[in-house]
């Protein structure tokens, strides 16, 4: 199977902390306590499922600047082709990331100037007629793919990540296109099938998973009318939650592209997850396939 990916490259800046809230100090010397990486959703998805074993396609877009060569270099050492990684925009984005002894984190996003970019359309389309499943991160450059993606007879999947709306502007269009679609609980009201009732119905998908991050996640699958909760695991100790639900994602479509079988591929996504959290990076934490299957056999008693 072939996945094409397109979503955001960022740097990335993890900031561990004492706890939340933070009090005002002027100084302070967390030593090796900050880190730098290139992540962003886009390569999150990359990075874990090129681990996993799949052939995968980022279309993606980086700044004019000098973290242009840090990208490739960081993607080329993770085995993830750079040929569709554009320096189309200005700036890089750039993201900050707090995160607590407990693994609680708090996101600050600069995206510069890429919510107004385009990604060049015949690339894209000729990257959409050679894939098999299309993973159309909700950044405004994926947008033009998703009704293409579904003209052409391309799986499509996407997540959404903090949703309280369902009919929420930025994002019914990845939820109207997505065969498969992800999002998170943070921002519910806590009654999440409720609310996974009311995605279904607008949108009529044919999966849909909302992670439910130390409950685990709710999986409906539309063939056998099916919604029911799955529970997380413990794998190892929890640095950062920040690309929890990124490796949620990429992993049930790795299992799904492999079995088309939701129900397995969620079991092994949450035991991946579980241990990628145990790394302070979104984009760091993933095994490969050997490795989790090695762990599942251990924990698939626990979901």
């Amino acid at each position: 199977m072939k996945i094409l990916v397109a979503g955001l490259t960022n740097i990335e800046t993890t900031l561990r902390i004492d706890g939340f809230p933070i009090a005002y100090n002027p100084v302070n010397y967390p030593f090796f306590g900050v880190a730098s990486t290139v992540s962003g959703v886009g390569i999150n998805l990359a990075k874990a499922l090129t681990t996993l074993g799949d052939q995968v396609d980022l279309l993606s877009l980086t700044g004019q600047d000098m973290q242009y060569e840090s990208v490739k270099k960081a993607l080329e050492e993770s085995g993830v082709d750079t040929r569709h990684v554009l320096p189309l925009i200005k700036e890089t984005p750039q993201s900050v990331i707090l995160y607590d002894p407990q693994g609680k984190r708090q996101i600050y996003t600069d995206l510069k100037d890429i919510q107004e970019a385009v990604y060049p359309q015949d690339i894209a389309i000729e990257a959409l007629k050679a894939c098999d499943i299309a993973a159309l991160c909700n950044i405004n450059f994926s947008r033009p793919l998703l009704k293409k993606a579904r003209e052409l007879g391309k799986l499509v999947a996407t997540d959404v990540h903090v949703l309280k709306d369902i009919h929420d502007a930025y994002n019914s269009d990845y939820m109207r296109y997505a065969n498969i679609l992800f999002m998170s609980h943070e921002g519910m009201d806590g009654d999440y099938e409720g609310f996974a009732r009311k995605v279904i119905s607008e949108y009529d998908n044919d999966i849909l998973v909302i992670g439910l991050g130390s409950e685990g996640a709710l999986l409906y699958v539309k063939k056998d009318g099916f919604m029911g909760r799955f529970k997380a695991v413990k794998t190892r100790p929890i640095v950062n939650t920040i690309g929890a639900g990124d490796s949620l994602f990429s992993c049930f479509l790795h299992y799904y592209a492999k079995t088309a079988d939701p129900y397995l591929a969620i079991k092994h996504a949450i035991v991946f997850a579980s241990w990628k959290i145990g790394e302070k990076g979104a984009a760091q934490g993933f095994l490969n396939e050997a490795e989790l299957e090695k762990l599942y056999l251990e924990k698939q008693g626990e979901i």
